[in-house]
């Protein structure tokens, strides 16, 4: 089993929007990401939370 820290791309086991794991308290990780331009910000149970294997590739500014 992977451990979930601050930084990593998570989703929820259920599915839902790829999310970066601000910091970390206890059995809980603060989760940010956004729709659209909003940002969203919410605490979560890591026993919700998997790792993000496929990350939506975002390239770079002049990358192609």
């Amino acid at each position: 089993m992977s451990t979930i820290r601050a930084g990593d791309v998570v989703r929820l086991k259920s599915g839902g929007p790829a999310m970066t794991v601000e910091s970390m308290g206890g059995e809980k990780a603060l989760c940010v990401w956004f729709e659209g331009s909003k940002p969203f910000k919410q605490m979560f149970q890591l026993t919700a939370l998997a790792l993000d294997d496929e990350p939506d590739s975002v390239e770079p500014d002049g990358m192609a």
